[in-house]
């Protein structure tokens, strides 16, 4: 029998429940997939936290990794051809913190060999979330880009890709994260008291452009400060303060954000499988512990990518 996480309500830890439950066979146009790895994102406790009561109860987890087990008729998944025994990456899905899912066979892609299961399956969300970031604000060869929480999931993934389009990144991070900046290409900046000031010191030249992954007054009054074209900053975490000054806040939810990147995915699994997007995975946890995943997860201190693995 399949198990899968499920919240039963809008709530904390306390409602997530470890459920058996049948797995659907797979329709035309759709493949199961046996889940080896399953990425976790701050956006699977945020929308438990916050969802409309009745959208619940809810399976949870948009991005998995695995090996097909069976395919519906006359299908092909979003890369090519696929058959039963093929490993796959799946976004964006849902219910993916599971032993077994069925999805649409659309957002499924050939798993590159070089890559594991559980690298696999951080590597879209984040990914995905980073490319729009990027195409948001126009950054391209030559900009010098400033990316708050540069140490995260999000922020090491748009290091990546803006030094893959040329641009130079100063990262904010505490501290004690400066070394995974500097890892991924970035300019180290610790955030904090004077924060505007050193990121002045590191680009003397100016920043045309700020990604704002943590939503901290502080990372959008610095960027306020500095960018002087607004629609040049863009954030996942401060509507609110988006709407109140005029730049751009993005989500997965918006329609024009899921078509971008679900346009961009193909691109992003080619790079990862060519070693040039990587995703760094901090910790993995078996499915059965996803409590005390999700706790590491909503500390906002997770260090890099968490997995659960049936």
């Amino acid at each position: 029998m399949a198990r899968h996480w499920v919240a039963t309500r809008p709530g904390g830890l306390d409602v997530l429940s470890f459920e058996e439950y049948d797995v659907p066979p797979p329709q035309q146009g759709e493949v199961t997939v046996s889940v080896r790895a399953a990425g976790m994102n701050p956006a699977d406790a945020k929308h438990v936290a916050r969802g409309d009561p009745a959208g619940f109860p809810r399976a949870i987890g948009y991005e998995v990794a695995g090996v097909v087990s069976a395919v519906g008729a006359d299908t092909g998944i979003g890369s090519g051809p696929v058959a039963v025994g093929d490993e796959v990456l799946a976004f964006r899905i849902s219910g993916g913190w599971a032993t077994d899912v069925t999805v649409a066979a659309r957002d499924v892609f050939a798993k590159p060999a070089s890559l594991s299961f559980g690298e696999a399956a951080g590597l879209l969300l984040a990914g995905c979330t980073a490319s729009e970031m990027l195409h948001v604000t126009g950054v391209g060869e030559g900009d010098t880009v400033l990316v708050h929480g540069a140490s995260g999931s999000v922020g090491v993934s748009a290091l990546q890709q803006a030094a893959l389009l040329g641009a130079r990144v100063i990262g904010t991070a505490s501290a004690g994260r400066s070394d995974v900046v500097t890892r991924f290409g970035g300019v180290p900046v610790a955030y904090g008291d004077g924060l505007e000031e050193r990121v002045r010191a590191a680009a003397p030249g100016g920043v045309v452009a700020a990604l704002d992954c943590v939503g901290t007054d502080e990372a959008v009054d610095v960027s306020l400060a500095l960018v002087a074209d607004r629609g040049r900053i863009v954030t996942i975490a401060a509507p609110g303060r988006a709407q109140a000054a005029g730049f751009p806040a993005i989500a997965g939810s918006m329609p024009a954000s899921q078509a971008h990147r679900d346009s961009v995915r193909a691109d992003l699994v080619r790079l990862a499988g060519e070693g040039r997007l990587v995703v760094p995975v901090a910790r993995t946890f078996p499915l059965a512990d996803a409590r005390e995943a999700t706790g590491l997860l909503m500390s906002q201190h997770p260090g890099g990518k968490l997995v659960l693995e049936p």
